[in-house]
């Protein structure tokens, strides 16, 4: 499902029907132990009829979905997705003196190397390998937005005002492509346990406010 139509699962808690027709509450990553917050579960009764509200014991017995090799698939390839986008931020330093380029690159080096560490422990708790059986030359398949090795080498060499052109071009298509890689996390059938689910959604939202600004700024130098 794309990600346009999933319910933001906030402070506010939601239902979804599980089995026969159990609703259980849907909340943030939350580690075994699974234990709902303060809120009242509601089983939903026959047509015509009041629904109960589960005891603490009856919600007790319900887990949390489990992940799936689409889940393991979308962090297998975010973490070298986030890995290129850290190495083009580290170009930054001595091609330009644009402080909106340099602040930019500051806010996604801190983020991303925050997110690969998450994504890393996600990988370990579950003992997933980091890199999948459809891994590509050096690991890594190229994913989506990721620049090619003539890109890269493009960016290397360019200075100053081309430079900025160039790195936020390259940088805006990366980031598209990390949101292209969770709305195919969704339509895959991924992104249901609450951990990836919760990681999934903030990368998308980072990185859209990341776009705006870049796009901003990018329009600026037109």
């Amino acid at each position: 499902m794309p990600l346009s139509r999933r319910v933001v699962i906030s402070a506010v808690v939601v239902t979804a029907a599980v089995g026969s027709g159990v609703a259980v509450a849907l909340w943030p990553d939350s580690e075994p132990p699974y234990r709902p917050p303060s809120s009242h579960v509601v089983q939903p009764g026959a047509p015509g009829q009041a629904g109960r509200t589960l005891s603490e014991e009856e919600v007790a017995q319900i887990s949390p979905p489990k992940f799936t090799a689409a889940d393991t698939l979308f962090i297998q390839g975010m973490i070298p997705h986030h890995e290129q986008a850290l190495a083009m931020t580290a170009l930054v330093s001595g091609r330009t003196d644009n402080p909106d380029i340099g602040l930019l690159a500051k806010r996604i080096d801190v983020s991303q190397h925050d997110e690969i560490a998450l994504m890393q422990r996600w990988l370990a708790d579950r003992n997933v390998p980091s890199t999948g059986p459809n891994a590509g030359h050096g690991g890594h398949k190229l994913m989506p937005g990721m620049l090619t090795e003539e890109q890269f080498g493009q960016l290397r060499q360019a200075r100053d005002a081309e430079f900025d052109r160039l790195f936020l071009t390259f940088m805006i298509r990366h980031h598209e492509g990390a949101i292209a890689m969770v709305t195919e996390l969704y339509e895959s059938g991924g992104g249901h346990e609450p951990a990836t689910d919760q990681m999934a959604r903030e990368f998308n939202a980072d990185q859209s406010i990341e776009i705006q600004r870049m796009q901003e700024l990018l329009a600026k130098m037109r």
